[in-house]
């Protein structure tokens, strides 16, 4: 394996800006850390072109703009595995959303492997080496970084043009080049990486359980949440649990003490947080609902269930004609929603609609 090239100083970006853009194609990894934070901390970028790696410190202060144009240009392919993450911690480190991507997970899905294979299996698999484990919980911010953490981070961009290149001709073997360039070109939707907090409700599993108060009452809540996670750099969870705020929104406890009492909040738990969430919901009880249909039982009945049984039975066949998951055409959760009524679900749409969208509405 080359040696990676260490990046810490301004006055070297623009040299490997310029190498970079000479190349059609380019790899690309991040490492990060979010365990105790809303933002991921992005501590590292490795970059891998033609047969030099090189390792950025963005930690260093450093300012990637002058890397910002062949991130984002059209003329050079950044190659990433299971891109999301990587995508997302670049967007809020820079702003700028790295295009066009050929995730190698995704590619990897469309000829027939398991959806969420990983990188080092997918390597062995397609390549027939081993790549090494053995840093996958480090610290990533400490600095200096030991050989082995450099080793294992140069390591997880080497292979990606081999292995993007075989894909790319397993895809262009059976036809599913505009599979995999569709699910790529979803990857570019900054609402995918900038949380709105008008919209944080819809991570709230229950939320459709509750009557029309309740739940408007649960969707300022979870705006508020969002807001304060935001500016505090803080998981969600340390502001609100989803549990929390379901048990807040329905009881409606009226001052902090009954607040407190209702949700066992320890004594540590700020009370501007306590008043912040009290406020929110004392807002929303003033506010007309708009939302006025009935709590639903997310249980589907007997007839739902039997309709979701029959549309999964069309999928596995078809998956199986096909060789491949039959959850990356319509997964199961998907099924449900259907038969319970939904209509926007992703296998309804593109690609996935000629492939099995259209037969599934057809046998609603």
């Amino acid at each position: 394996m080359p040696d990676a090239i260490w990046i810490e100083r301004s006055e070297e970006l623009p040299g490997l800006a310029a190498t970079l853009a000479a190349h059609e194609s380019i790899g690309v990894d991040t490492e990060f850390l979010r365990e105790n934070t809303f933002f991921p901390r992005l501590c590292l970028v490795q970059v891998a072109a033609g047969d030099r790696i090189w390792c950025i410190d963005t930690l260093a202060g450093m300012d990637l703009a002058v890397l910002v144009p062949v991130l984002t240009g059209a003329g050079t392919r950044k190659i990433i595995h299971a891109a999301r993450q990587d995508l997302e911690a670049i967007h809020l480190h820079r702003g700028c959303i790295v295009a066009p991507v050929f995730d190698t997970q995704i590619a990897a899905a469309c000829i027939g492997m398991k959806p969420q294979i990983g990188y080092a299996e997918l390597v062995q698999v397609l390549l027939g080496v081993v790549v090494p484990k053995g840093q996958t919980r480090t610290d990533w911010s400490r600095r200096p970084l030991s050989a082995a953490q450099l080793h294992y981070a140069a390591e997880d961009v080497l292979h990606l043009g081999e292995v993007a290149a075989r894909l790319s001709q397993r895809l262009a073997g059976l036809g599913r080049e505009a599979w995999a360039l569709e699910d790529c070109l979803a990857l570019s939707d900054p609402s995918l990486y900038i949380a709105d907090p008008i919209r944080a409700s819809e991570r709230l599993r229950g939320l459709a359980q509750l009557p029309p108060r309740p739940r408007q009452r649960a969707r300022a809540l979870a705006a508020w949440r969002e807001r304060e996670a935001r500016e505090r750099d803080l998981p969600r969870s340390w502001i609100l649990s989803d549990t929390a705020i379901l048990e807040s929104a329905q009881a409606f406890p009226q001052d902090e003490q009954g607040l407190r009492q209702l949700l066992r909040l320890a004594d540590g738990f700020p009370q501007a947080l306590a008043e912040g969430a009290l406020t929110a919901m004392r807002e929303a009880s003033r506010q007309d609902p708009g939302d006025m249909e009935p709590a639903r039982d997310s249980r589907p009945t007997s007839e739902q269930k039997s309709l979701a049984e029959r549309l999964a039975k069309r999928v596995d066949a078809r998956a199986a004609q096909l060789g491949v998951s039959a959850e990356i055409l319509a997964p199961r959760g998907e099924l449900k929603a259907l038969a319970q009524g939904a209509r926007g679900t992703t296998c309804l749409q593109g690609w996935r609609r000629d492939v099995i969208g259209a037969e599934l509405l057809a046998n609603l």
